[in-house]
């Protein structure tokens, strides 16, 4: 011993030779180990690929552990943080087996090896989560977040000024083709005129016209000294119109039925308010309405949306975990963006219990004023008839019906009118115009919104209420301030999806090894 001490250099090698003898025995890599060997992690792997000509490739497996480990140690993985760990850092190093891997070569391993299975390799440690830490996947608490996308943010393509910029192009075609008929009409020929036009219907004008008039780009003159013909003046401008009106199909079939605007460098990006505006101008930016449903602290499904509204989200985000589960859950619980007569009529179709707040419960439930006002509809008595009768005594009879604009289950509301307002002493009170006061009911979702009432002012709603506010938004919080990620790296519906799918798995593993720890300590 005194001559090793002596005599040793730290240049020369020493014991122990293994990594797993140098890592601590509660180390998470050796944890983290031990689940992908439980799950069989291979067999989400792509079917080994022919060996071709060429150095060998890197050990699949080893990489699918070591990025989806890089997620679970600091939330996001960095494909270069990745590289560089794995030459400096010993947990990595035990996971490579000392192999170190380009950031190119983790880049192009998860776009062509795993991206179609991630979803199936969440599931999985789902699963053996679920089966190891007992999660109740009955109780799901939902919320979402608007997370900046990757796009540049002066990017925008506005689908109303399109359209609006479309109807104007709309009328300088008919003006140019109504002069184009001046020059053609000693042929007999006529350019009929239209309100709207299409791209091929153009193009189809513009060939003609070219065919008949002889005209032959090759022979155009542009420049100084030089005079464009009358012909050449009309196709150059009709070409022009042609390219601008392709333009605007492009930018409308982009946007689709369900978008306002979408982002140039990102296409699948929808301009959102954003929270926290770093910019301090109120502007609107590129962004991913983010989706989470949480399960005794563990995110059991995930999604990436393009509504800006939450309420659209959820139908969605149940569909999504019936797909993983193959069930849905019994208790889904959310704030009051997800409270709709649609999302309602869901749960009552799919066997779930309505908790989700709708847009009034806080003023319904703290505003006693409001919740108890005479004027309002849903306090009017009714009599023997049926009818609704206001304080004055007087008697609402039915007018119409009339569906609600955009609903998917065909919602209709029911308009009464009052039989007689005039002399009425509350009319100050009641209505704000000299007609007859008309209000509009729909029993089905009165009816809804007073079980959602009954069923989140019980003591299990009370509880189910404040376990949402700690799980759901507890794990947005610890997904952006603890582990810092607060905006998406990849462009495109179907990479962000995947990398949220990256994060999540992370995130469980993470709360996973931190739950055994806390046990072990306990024990």
């Amino acid at each position: 011993m005194k001559y090793t001490n002596a005599y040793y250099s730290p240049k020369q090698g020493r014991l122990p030779l293994f990594i797993t003898d140098i890592l601590d025995i509660c180390d998470p890599v050796l944890a983290f180990d031990k689940i992908m060997e439980e799950i069989e992690i291979a067999k989400y792997l792509k079917p080994e690929p022919a060996r071709k000509l060429g150095r060998p490739g890197y050990n699949r497996v080893n990489m699918l552990k070591t990025v989806l480990f890089g997620f679970m140690d600091t939330g996001y993985a960095s494909l270069r943080e990745l590289e560089d760990r794995c030459k400096t850092n010993v947990r990595y190093m035990y996971l490579m087996d000392y192999e170190t891997p380009t950031y190119r070569a983790f880049s192009y391993f998860i776009n062509e090896e795993i991206r179609v299975s991630t979803q199936d390799i969440f599931k999985a440690v789902m699963e053996y989560i679920e089966k190891e830490d007992n999660v109740d996947l009955q109780h799901l608490y939902i919320d979402g977040s608007k997370f900046e996308a990757n796009a540049n943010k002066y990017t925008w393509v506005w689908k109303k000024a399109t359209e609006k910029s479309r109807y104007r192009l709309f009328s300088k075609i008919t003006d140019l083709f109504t002069e184009m008929n001046k020059t053609l009409a000693y042929t007999g020929l006529k350019i009929e005129t239209n309100t709207e036009y299409t791209p091929d219907g153009l193009e189809t004008v513009l060939n003609r016209y070219a065919f008949l008039c002889h005209v032959d780009e090759s022979d155009f003159v542009f420049g100084r000294g030089h005079r464009k013909s009358q012909e050449q003046r009309y196709y150059e401008k009709l070409k022009g119109y042609l390219d601008k009106l392709k333009e605007y199909v492009v930018k409308i079939r982009i946007c689709g039925p369900d978008r306002n605007s979408y982002s140039k460098t990102d296409p699948d990006a929808t301009f959102m308010r954003m929270k926290k505006d770093y910019m301090g101008n109120d502007q609107l930016l590129p962004a991913y309405n983010i989706q989470i449903g949480v399960a005794d602290e563990y995110i059991a499904v995930v999604d990436v949306m393009q509504h800006r509204s939450d309420m659209d989200c959820f139908v969605p985000l149940m569909k999504k975990f019936h797909e993983i589960y193959g069930f849905y859950p019994k208790y889904p619980i959310a704030d009051a963006g997800y409270g709709s007569f649609n999302n309602y009529l869901f749960c009552q179709e799919h066997g779930m219990e309505k908790f989700m707040k709708f847009p009034m419960y806080k003023k319904e439930t703290t505003d006693e004023k409001y919740r108890n006002d005479p004027f309002r509809a849903v306090n009017f008595k009714t009599n023997e008839a049926g009818d609704m009768i206001c304080p004055n005594g007087k008697a609402f009879h039915f007018a119409y019906r009339k569906p609600v604009k955009g609903n998917q289950y065909g919602r209709q509301e029911e308009y009464y009118t009052c039989e007689d307002c005039s002399g009425c002493p509350y009319a100050g009170q009641c209505k704000k115009t000299d007609k007859n006061r008309t209000v509009r009911i729909n029993a089905e979702l009165s009816s809804m919104h007073q079980e959602v009432l009954d069923n989140l002012e019980s003591i299990h709603g009370a509880l189910l209420r404040m376990n949402r506010s700690i799980q759901a938004e507890g794990t947005f919080g610890i997904m952006k301030y603890d582990r810092w990620y607060k905006r998406t790296v990849r462009r495109g519906l179907d990479s962000v999806r995947l990398e949220l799918f990256l994060v999540s798995i992370g995130h469980n593993l993470y709360k996973f090894h931190n739950k055994q720890m806390r046990l072990q300590k306990a024990a």
